[in-house]
């Protein structure tokens, strides 16, 4: 039987953690830990996170019913449950609103990959939901598609969950992908991104393979996928409004992109996504000096 107080102040110190990081303006965010087959901890509602006391965190069963608790549980513990029937490794789920990935929530702009190698390593490819309205089951069916193959979610127009062992290591990729997010913004403001070559992303893959840390690129499901292009969730960007407009797309890299002599289809070796950035970029350039 898990030390159930300790784990209690367990939540409280990652709830002061996302308020002192402004993830979480007055009762934003919810936080979760798992402690039996049909028993989850959960933060109330209507609290602020920067200032939860072990008193304060009511249980639930997997239905959502509250068991215990002198405060009403939050109102979006679904979304947590959805994680949990789907990934019984899941120990505990915390949901926030980290300002710059919230950034890219709100653009729908998908994450570029093969920039940074600790993101590379600890998050890979992460997905952008379709919106839906929060707190009911429809919202928490939003993140069913991408549970098994990621371990945090941007939530169109909301915000992020991450989920892990316990309840620090669930949190940790929040704080990741904010901080990859806000250097992702400065990088922009500087005038672009450079991303890595095909060998150096490679070899993270195989570093985090060795590490014990999955990632769907590293499977036989994906040998032939372009290991930068977001290939991973490609294919719900178009229900969820995804698409990139800030960030220029990788150059093309793997057995797919070989095949097409290294264009992926597009003009002169250059991803046509990229091609259009660029020209927009020199037309606004000069239009600016007049």
């Amino acid at each position: 039987m898990a030390n159930l107080h300790k784990l209690k102040q367990d939540i409280c110190e990652i709830g002061r953690r996302i308020y002192a990081k402004g993830f979480a303006a007055a009762n934003d965010g919810n936080i979760t830990v798992r402690i039996g087959d049909n028993e989850i901890l959960c933060t109330p509602t209507l609290h602020c996170k920067g200032f939860l006391k072990p008193e304060d965190i009511c249980l639930i069963d997997m239905t959502g019913k509250q068991l215990a608790g002198i405060k009403k549980r939050s109102s979006e513990a679904l979304l947590h449950l959805e994680i949990y029937r789907q990934r019984p490794d899941v120990k505990s789920v915390v949901h926030c609103h980290p300002p710059h990935a919230c950034a890219f929530a709100i653009a729908r702009e998908p994450i570029p990959q093969c920039i940074l190698p600790e993101v590379e390593v600890f998050l890979g490819d992460v997905p952008i939901t379709k919106y839906e309205t929060p707190g009911g089951q429809l919202f928490a069916d939003t993140i069913a598609p991408f549970v098994k193959k990621t371990n945090i979610i941007i939530l169109a127009n909301h915000g992020t969950v991450s989920y892990g062992a316990d309840v620090e290591r669930a949190y940790w990729w929040t704080e990741i992908l904010d901080a990859y997010c806000r250097m992702l913004l400065l990088s922009k403001q500087l005038g672009k991104v450079n991303f890595f070559t095909e060998e150096k992303e490679r070899e993270l893959l195989d570093l985090k393979q060795k590490w014990g840390w999955s990632d769907p690129r590293n499977t036989e499901e994906y040998k032939n996928c372009d290991i930068c292009a977001n290939d991973i969730f490609r294919d719900s960007w178009k229900s969820a409004g995804v698409e990139r407009k800030a960030f220029p797309a990788p150059p093309p890299m793997g057995p797919k992109a070989a095949k097409a002599g290294g264009s992926n289809g597009s003009a002169g070796g250059m991803d046509q996504e990229a091609l259009v950035q660029m020209i927009t970029e020199r037309v606004m350039a000069e239009l600016a000096k007049r």
